[in-house]
């Protein structure tokens, strides 16, 4: 006896209220997932994939999401508008995706989300780059994005104050502050036109990183990954004895998580601005490590195993998913066999902290 393979159902189009008797029929056609057959009737045909629509027909308000592929087309229907990560072929309406996400709808503006892309600088953002270049007066920061930041000489804290000018000598000893390969935290100051960022270090939280575990993560924006919060870096007691840990979300996906160093209090007498920034240049661009306690240590690579889980679970990263999951990793640990030395977060354990976080 011989096997007929039905197509599977494609999804229902947007409705267009256009009562067009053709174009129904050629849905109603698609529906049923039978267009005709051979010449014996064995074999039924239907639509290509990339002919059909993707978005289904909704009275709400929400944005509509549906996965769609580069080249797939979204819809033909000429009342909507195409935005990012989409493209009009030529001589027709149709809007097409150029990217692999999910599409969202905001009223009749039709874009596509990607499901991985790299991180896209705005004005404001707390990044942390990769010095990959040094120049006569600048810095090429590594922060993630389609080409590298820049940060200038004159954007960052020297020793002896702030407010100094920066000279010849400056210039030549700019390797004694930033080299190829260190680590920092900066603040996005502002864009050029083509996209490219201009990054400056003018506060105390800003500056070299040390002591602590760099984490690369994906899903930039939400959709598993560091989100845009009120806080960005924050200090945490650690449990088991390990004092405090300082934690640097950049919005670009690069994380740092490192031992609490405290920063000197300016001398009594001296508390301006000025004063505090030379109390702290002896150290500030140092890039010899402390010693780090094994208790501590053991908590940093907890987080970071925290951090890994959220990002392989869809989960945000934020501070209180950052601190709410810690808490819970340590809960977790000391019902296992290894107790407190149980760090690992992956797999299995990764999916029961995402679960414990969601409710689900």
């Amino acid at each position: 006896m011989p096997i007929t393979i039905l197509p599977p159902k494609p999804s229902r189009p947007i409705n267009n209220n256009n009562n067009n008797p053709s174009e129904d029929d050629a849905l109603s056609d698609s529906d049923s997932g039978v267009d005709g057959g051979d010449a014996d009737g064995d074999i039924p045909m239907h639509h290509p994939p990339s002919k059909r629509t993707r978005l289904t027909t909704t009275t709400t308000t929400d944005a509509t999401t549906s996965i769609v592929t580069p080249g797939e087309q979204i819809t033909s229907d000429p009342q909507w508008m195409r935005g990012h990560g989409t493209y009009i072929t030529p001589s027709t309406t149709a809007i097409t995706s150029s990217v692999a996400g999910t599409i969202t709808r905001t009223n009749k503006l039709l874009s596509v989300r990607p499901l991985r892309a790299r991180y896209t600088p705005e004005v404001g953002d707390l990044v942390v780059g990769r010095i990959v270049e040094v120049q006569a007066k600048r810095w090429r920061v590594d922060v993630g994005s389609t080409q590298l930041a820049a940060l200038p000489l004159s954007a960052i804290n020297l020793p002896g104050g702030i407010l100094r000018k920066r000279t010849e000598t400056d210039e030549l000893q700019i390797r004694t502050f930033f080299a190829e390969g260190d680590l920092l935290v900066a603040e996005v100051q502002q864009l050029f036109g083509d996209g490219g960022a201009v990054l400056h270090t003018r506060s105390l939280k800003y500056g070299k990183l040390r002591n602590g575990v760099f984490v690369a993560v994906s899903g930039v924006g939400g959709g598993g990954g560091v989100v845009r919060s009120r806080r960005q870096v924050w200090t945490m007691d650690a449990a088991n004895g390990a004092g405090q840990i300082d934690v640097v979300l950049g919005v670009n996906g690069y994380v740092w998580i490192s031992r609490h160093v405290e920063t000197p209090d300016a001398e009594e007498g001296k508390a301006g601005i000025t004063n505090m920034e030379e109390s702290v240049s002896t150290t500030m661009y140092s890039s010899q490590n402390d010693r780090i306690e094994v208790e501590t240590m053991r908590e940093i690579a907890r987080l970071r195993g925290v951090v890994t889980a959220l990002v392989e679970n869809g989960l945000r990263v934020d501070e209180d998913m950052v601190v709410r999951g810690y808490h819970e990793a340590v809960e977790m640990a000391m019902v296992s066999a290894e107790g407190s030395d149980d760090i690992y977060l992956g797999g299995e354990k990764g999916q029961q902290l995402a679960a414990a976080l969601t409710g689900a």
